[in-house]
């Protein structure tokens, strides 16, 4: 069967919502290309280089390039479309999509499900943490809290700052009693990771299927009994008290469910906010202190804050 090859070059603040898109457009495989990984790299002590072509950064793309892989059908022109579309509304959300560029051709067969997983390694993340792809061996350290993991059409493989801020702060908060709740699981990251730092029960979230599917398999994976996964929408229905509410999705929608997670919130109970983008902190803070919420911490990596509070007693 012949593919479908969409290049976008985009901006790193589209980058999450341009990757979100292709999943909603159903694509059958993502690479993305980011010079920052490049930059990460060559400022890591695990690597030394005695050359170093400068080219190789300069002559880089000044942004993020995206490429998405579907199967040639009789869609494929609606799935574009589509694409495009969701594109250019994205400013409507004030995210910055600078000039970005849409290519597509036609390309050989190619097996792009196993493609991307090039570009998926063993990361350390946080104090004690080690993500690695399930297809990969490690040999863990004494204090090493290992999670596998095998993204499929999920979203969500620990690399972006946002997760990993995420991750420092449950390993910073999360206590042997605490009952945790992780909207948007994704590949059920955070909620292996809740389980892992000893969380008593967890319960993971998402409205997409396959972030259903896939996170389920990873649970099994990591050997979690004590985590739930179920479909849901913005909390609709949740019948769930839980000590830490850790949301790694967009501004928009913490926006939208802010009021909702006082209700899933035990007294004293923490909430922690990631995928917020620095330059809209000051919106995160005015919504969590209309709310009633103490704010606890703030932290950054790069162009991204988290943001965790602490619910009033009432």
């Amino acid at each position: 069967m012949d593919w479908v090859e969409i290049v976008i070059k985009t901006t790193y603040e589209a980058k999450e919502a341009v990757t979100n898109i292709l999943h909603e457009a159903m694509v059958e495989g993502i690479v993305i290309e980011d010079p920052s990984d490049i930059i990460s790299l060559l400022k890591s002590e695990e690597y030394r280089w005695d050359y170093l072509d400068e080219d190789l950064v300069q002559d880089y793309y000044d942004g993020v390039v995206i490429k998405g892989y579907f199967k040639k059908d009789e869609d494929t022109l609606e799935k574009m479309d589509f694409i495009k579309e969701q594109i250019n509304r994205l400013p409507r959300y004030d995210l910055d999509i600078g000039m970005t560029e849409i290519e597509i051709q036609n390309i050989e067969n190619k097996d792009w499900n196993s493609e991307w997983k090039k570009h998926f390694k063993t990361l350390r993340l946080g104090r004690n943490v080690v993500i690695k792809p399930s297809w990969e061996d490690y040999d863990p350290e004494d204090d090493d809290i290992v999670i596998s993991i095998d993204p499929g059409a999920a979203f969500g493989t620990g690399s972006h700052e946002t997760t990993s801020l995420c991750i420092e702060a449950l390993e910073k908060y999360i206590k042997p009693e605490s009952d945790v709740l992780d909207i948007g699981t994704g590949s059920g990251i955070l909620a292996i990771l809740s389980s892992k730092l000893g969380a008593n029960k967890v319960l993971g979230i998402d409205i997409d299927e396959d972030s259903i599917r896939v996170s389920k398999e990873n649970v099994q994976l990591n050997k979690c009994s004590n985590i739930q996964i179920e479909k849901n929408d913005l909390l609709d229905n949740v019948d769930y008290k839980a000590d830490i509410v850790v949301a790694n999705i967009t501004l928009d929608i913490i926006l939208q469910m802010i009021t909702k997670i006082q209700s899933v919130l035990k007294p004293n109970g923490l909430f922690i906010a990631s995928g917020i983008l620095a330059k809209k902190i000051d919106e995160i803070k005015l919504a969590l202190t209309e709310n009633q919420y103490t704010i606890v911490s703030i932290s950054e990596k790069g162009e991204w804050v988290s943001v965790t509070a602490q619910k009033a007693v009432a």
